[in-house]
């Protein structure tokens, strides 16, 4: 998976405030997405509702936090 990771066009959110503030929610929760309750494998960034999508050649835009972007 991480290979695949690699060949896509994921990028940080330009907006390095929500950047700073996702980070440091990070490394508050352990590297689980700051925006969720739950502390799961599914939620560990980078959280499997993220991963879904972007598998999908066609599909462009953010994670749940918006840490992150894949563009097209």
């Amino acid at each position: 998976m991480k290979k695949e990771l690699a060949n896509m066009k994921i990028k940080l959110n330009p907006d390095q405030e929500i950047v700073s503030t996702i980070r440091k929610g990070l490394k508050r929760t352990g590297g689980y997405c700051p925006c969720r309750r739950e502390r799961t494998e599914a939620t560990k960034c980078m959280c499997q509702e993220f991963k879904n999508p972007i598998a999908d050649p066609g599909f462009e835009g953010v994670c749940h936090c918006m840490l992150y972007y894949k563009s097209l």
